[in-house]
């Protein structure tokens, strides 16, 4: 017999957010072995929108990084798109790719030549089962409950047997602290988080930005300072072991307190990492449920991460998928109005209202705020001051390090907007100033009073609250979870004094 000649390797092309060994693996669909590796820095992408500093040095660094690492491996390209990186690369030879996160990118791959897209990679749920999980919920209802429950019991995490280790699913209810009273106008005191250490790829890659910004090929927002998190594999995977052995115990009472001071107070700051691909969900899962064993951390704590990870996470990333191309077009409670340039411009400085001036002030300096700032203070007000729901997504993808057109369509579109009509969630998710006074310190030394809604003090998220009440009244009263709410506005006798306040701020700074 002639003996059978082994195929030549194809390329493989690593995306930005494919940057973990994951991605190599040939086992269950993956790149051929030994497979060269094709990188592509296009810049159409920085110039295209109006990205965060911080989050472009975080990408490229992470990228270049991963480059250097791969050494004689890599065919590392830097062009204006894709295309045109991709044609340096290969010419028109085969090359395969991992299915890219994002519609858009999909969209690019599929209609180029040559290319062939494998299985997604990073994520604990394949496609096909979760597909499968839908085809079985009778109601058609896809709560995230049910969800994570599934995921909990066909991946055997936190488990005993067939029930929940301690006899429970969740333990929100005990998670939902206030910050201690003591630490009000301090830090919480969880041991430091990891950092890493800039080196010379980080050093070339801000001399390129500002290269860049000066030639006026990209425009950027918020400041670049030093790199806060990880770009590396090594360095993600030492973010991981600081978070299960030192932060992870103090990490779930909490989970959805706010201290000005303190912004990281104990989370993981792994979201980044995660969603660059450098680590697997399941590293960080084992590690947890490894803490909580050895008896190193409680359940509340390490449930509640596991929730972020096996539940939320891996939830937004299929309902991304499932709820279509259009669902980023959704705009149920019909609000169009444009974000204000001070939002736009991350101009905190302009902001009255400690709490929003805060929280702004975190994103235009660190890319970054808990998921807590990002609904009940940023999503909020938004919701309550009407803005354009679409805008607020590329917001949000824009202006923090973790987000990707995956991340922030579900979580902006449904879980902040409500813009699908209660899709994701079954009401929408706003507040007074009474809700940040008490899970926060951030109503203290601030121009407003949470509990005025007329007047020069009144606060512009309380007013702002019952405005959103009454402006979508007739919505809110048919919801069993808002209906009470809505029922309020009966017994506000100084309705018209606080609608008129909030016509009074308008779109400026509140």
């Amino acid at each position: 017999m002639t003996p059978r000649t082994p195929r030549t390797p194809r390329p493989h092309w690593l995306f930005g957010d494919q940057l973990g060994p994951h991605f190599l693996d040939p086992a269950g669909g993956g790149p051929d072995p030994g497979a060269p590796v094709v990188m592509i820095e296009a810049r159409s992408v920085l110039a295209r929108r109006r990205f965060h500093r911080a989050k472009a040095h975080l990408v490229l660094s992470a990228m270049r990084h991963r480059a250097a690492e791969l050494g004689d491996r890599v065919h590392y390209v830097r062009a204006e798109t894709y295309r045109e990186g991709l044609r340096k690369a290969v010419g028109k030879g085969p090359v395969t790719v991992c299915r890219p996160t994002s519609r858009a990118a999909l969209g690019l791959v599929t209609a180029l030549d040559g290319v062939e897209v494998l299985p997604d990679r990073g994520f604990l749920v394949p496609s096909a089962d979760f597909a499968a999980w839908v085809d079985g919920r009778e109601s058609g209802r896809l709560r995230l409950e049910d969800f994570y429950r599934w995921v909990r019991r066909s991946h055997d995490l936190l488990m005993d047997g067939d029930d929940p280790v301690g006899g429970r699913w969740n333990l929100d209810h005990d998670n939902r602290e206030p910050p201690p009273r003591d630490r009000r106008g301090g830090s919480l005191g969880a041991p430091e988080p990891w950092r890493p250490h800039e080196d010379a790829v980080d050093e070339e890659v801000r001399h390129d930005l500002d290269r860049w910004e000066r030639d006026g090929l990209v425009r950027f927002v918020g400041r670049d300072g030093p790199r806060r998190f990880a770009a590396t594999r090594r360095e993600a995977l030492a973010a991981l072991r600081r978070f299960t052995e030192h932060r992870l115990p103090d990490f779930g009472r909490h989970e959805d307190a706010m201290l000005a001071g303190d912004p990281v107070m104990s989370h993981s700051l792994l979201s980044a990492p995660l969603n660059l691909g450098l680590i697997h969900p399941a590293e960080c899962l084992e590690r947890a449920e490894r803490a909580l064993r050895s008896g190193r951390a409680p359940l509340n704590s390490v449930e509640g991460f596991v929730r972020q990870i096996a539940g939320w996470r891996e939830y937004v990333w299929h309902l991304y998928w499932h709820f279509g191309p259009d669902y980023r077009h959704r705009n149920a409670l019909r609000h169009h109005t444009p974000l204000p340039d001070w939002f736009l411009d991350l101009d905190a400085d302009a902001v009255r209202a400690r709490c929003l001036a805060t929280v702004l002030a975190q994103v235009r300096d660190t890319g970054w705020t808990h998921h807590i700032p990002r609904l009940m203070v940023l999503g909020s007000h938004a919701l309550q001051r009407g803005w354009d729901p679409e805008e607020l997504t590329d917001w949000f993808h824009r202006c923090f390090v973790d987000g990707y057109d995956w991340v922030m369509a579900p979580n902006v579109t449904g879980m902040s907007q409500f813009a699908d009509g209660g899709l994701m969630t079954t009401k929408p998710y706003t507040s007074g100033g009474a809700y940040i006074h008490r899970m926060s310190d951030l109503c203290d030394g601030c121009a407003y009073r949470p509990t005025e809604r007329t007047g020069e003090r009144a606060c512009p998220y309380t007013t702002g609250y019952w405005s959103f009440l009454h402006r979508h009244r007739t919505r809110l009263a048919a919801n069993h979870r808002t209906a009470q709410a809505v029922r309020g506005l009966d017994r506000l006798g100084d309705l018209p004094g606080v609608l008129a306040r909030e016509a009074e701020r308008g779109d400026g700074p509140p």
